[in-house]
């Protein structure tokens, strides 16, 4: 039997065991702990105060400053002005509507400023500031101070604005910018992190956009502390990036805003180039917008107006829009001619008031005729049955590959936006874009400029700049980036030199002999001599039954339905300088409507400036002057405007 002494010592040595046991596990668990507390806080110390750090310091964009526009004078044209802006934090602010309709009563706040602000607010997260409206005034800012318990989570800063100083006379140029979309964003395989940016603005149509990335420039970057929320606690460095490239236009102020004066109110377009370099001098569509309005945000009332307006303010015609060419192509259609052997100028082509080509009937616009035509005579008094019978010797490859040496049916690499190629047709491009055969009748029509031929003013522009000096002049917008210019030497066109010259000496008549079709819009200065060519494009025919209603003239037809008025031309006469090419939409007639703007605007680029009355006909000069009175007064006070000279 067990004493009770043995059965004391068997309990204790029992208890010794279990409290060694559980000792030493107690010891070895804190060993271990203590080896892992080594292992994390020196041996892996750095890598942990690595991570540890990019959890707590976030890198944020610091967006930059956008590169300036200006002219080839150096005068402005699209720069940055500082401005007051207010931006909400939603977490601040508690009631975002509540906030935003006080905010509305103390400044200008549109509805749909209200509506656009909540939808941002939504999308950001509720520690981020958003623009709530921008470019105020120091008063504004100084009611929002005054008012400051009111509004929590309103927050005045200092930020820059996009401005263009002289609004709608480079809108269709220059272009605007504006917030970056969604669109936007899918449209670039890697856009850039500053795109992401709430309300970042980019450029949207003209050498805003078609430019983006040499004016944005490169963002800059700061370190920031942030708390497990993620808010900004401090700022811990900052790396200032680069302000966008800065451009210089080859266009001038001065002669621009006189063409968009010039135009008036007119839907038209014109271009003008130099003759030797391609430089654009000035290039203006009409009616234009303010592009100011664009960056402020435009309201959906004001932009309806431009969109349904039918003179299309919007559009940029010089470059987008395409117009059969009318009898200013005939210059192609003889050159064809000459360049194919099939003609000499001498001889003579009669003309009875139309032709008959497969048994239909093409009138010349001159219904009993012009009698014989040579070549000079052809384009002095734009007979149209030379052209037709032309046409179908020489056929429409050769007019088309005349036609193109020239400079239509090419889409010039141009700084504008949706730059059009117009339309050159031959055979395969009527295979392929109506799926018909060519036929005569369409090589008879093409020789005046109908049918399916189509040419922006640019392209026009190039046509008669190359004509004029018979070299592959191109057209050039960007004079220099950041002071740094690029010049190319044109080539000599593949055309005969003495083919360039008959036609040269044919359009001379057209505006200084007296049976020249522009012949009222001459000038009398020998140094600037303009020589050129009036084209009407057909809208369309007047049919019998309107005839019968008295519909007689295309004046009499609506206006959106009359024939556009066309005239290029180039000067002087012995030694090119400028080109030009005028359309007036639905204007009529291209030697009444648009030959009288072409020549002012050619005397306005020679002279830099108002050219003298005495350049102009006598019985012209009373109007004249009192046109370049009132011209003056609708030019910007900052350009430079001669006072007329007696």
């Amino acid at each position: 039997m067990w004493q009770k002494s043995n059965i004391v010592s068997y309990r204790h040595f029992r208890t010794t065991r279990r409290g060694l046991l559980v000792g030493g596990l107690q010891l070895g668990f804190c060993g271990l702990l203590a080896w892992r507390m080594h292992h994390l806080q020196v041996e892996k110390a750095d890598s942990f105060r690595l991570i540890a750090d990019e959890n707590r310091i976030n890198i944020r964009l610091i967006p930059n400053q956008r590169g300036e526009i200006y002219d080839r004078n150096g005068v402005k044209l699209a720069g940055n002005e500082a401005s007051y802006k207010i931006t909400m934090v939603a977490e601040d602010a508690g009631d975002i509507s509540l906030i935003l309709e006080r905010l509305s009563k103390i400044i200008k706040l549109s509805p749909e400023d209200i509506n656009r602000s909540k939808a941002e607010l939504d999308r950001s997260a509720k520690f981020l500031p958003v623009t709530i409206v921008d470019r105020l005034e120091r008063d504004d800012i100084a009611k929002i101070a005054v008012n400051a318990p009111m509004l929590p989570g309103i927050n005045p800063e200092i930020g820059f604005s996009r401005t263009y100083p002289l609004g709608e006379i480079f809108a269709h140029v220059v272009g605007y910018v504006g917030p970056v979309s969604s669109r936007d964003l899918e449209l670039r395989e890697d856009p850039d992190p500053l795109l992401r940016i709430p309300r970042f603005q980019i450029g949207k149509v003209g050498i805003e956009r078609e430019l983006e990335t040499t004016l944005r420039g490169k963002a800059g970057i700061k370190r920031v502390e942030v708390n497990a929320l993620g808010r900004v606690m401090r700022e811990i460095e900052r790396k200032e990036g680069s302000k966008g490239a800065n451009l210089k236009l080859t266009l001038d102020t001065n002669l621009q805003a006189y063409v968009r004066a010039r135009l008036g109110t007119e839907s038209a377009s014109v271009v003008v180039l130099d003759c030797k370099s391609g430089e654009i001098l000035a290039i203006c569509s009409s009616p234009a917008y303010d592009p100011n309005k664009f960056v402020r945000g435009i309201s959906f009332n004001d932009y309806g107006i431009l969109r349904d307006d039918n003179h299309r303010p919007l559009a940029s015609k010089t470059v987008q829009d395409a117009y059969p060419p009318g009898s200013t192509f005939k210059m192609v259609t003889v050159l064809a001619a000459l360049e194919a052997g099939i003609i000499d100028h001498r001889e003579k082509i009669r003309c009875n008031g139309h032709v008959e080509v497969s048994s239909r009937k093409f009138h010349c616009w001159k219904r009993d005729g012009h009698g014989n035509v040579d070549l000079v005579k052809s384009l002095r008094e734009s007979c149209d049955v030379y052209y037709y019978e032309l046409a179908q010797r020489v056929g429409i490859e050769k007019i088309a590959e005349v036609a193109r040496v020239l400079g239509l049916g090419k889409s010039f690499n141009i700084e504008m936006s949706a730059v059009t190629s117009g339309i050159v047709p031959d055979k395969l491009w009527k295979r392929n874009a109506r799926s018909r055969e060519w036929v005569v009748g369409d090589t008879v029509n093409s020789s005046i400029g109908q049918g399916y031929v189509l040419s922006s003013p640019l392209q026009l522009a190039v046509m008669m700049a190359r004509i004029a000096t018979g070299n592959e002049i191109l057209p050039k917008l960007i004079k220099s980036i950041n002071g740094f210019e690029s010049d190319a030497v044109p080539g000599e066109l593949s055309l005969n030199k003495n083919n360039l010259k008959l036609i040269r000496k044919a359009l001379f008549e057209v505006t200084n002999d007296k049976r020249g079709t522009a012949y009222h819009s001459r000038v009398l200065d020998k140094k600037s001599k303009i020589i050129g060519k009036s084209g009407t494009s057909q809208v369309r025919n007047i049919s019998t039954v309107e005839r019968t209603l008295g519909v007689l003239e295309n004046k009499d037809l609506p206006w959106d339905q009359r024939d556009h008025a066309l005239f290029v031309n180039y000067a002087p006469y012995d030694d090119p300088k400028i080109a030009v090419s005028v359309v007036v939409e639905h204007g009529g007639s291209g030697s009444t409507v648009a030959a009288p703007i072409a020549r002012d605007i050619t005397l306005q680029a020679i002279y830099k400036g108002t050219p003298p009355i005495t350049a102009y006909p006598v019985e012209d000069r009373a109007r004249i002057y009192n046109q370049q009175r009132d011209l003056i007064k609708l030019m910007p006070k900052m350009t430079k405007s001669s006072k007329v000279q007696a």
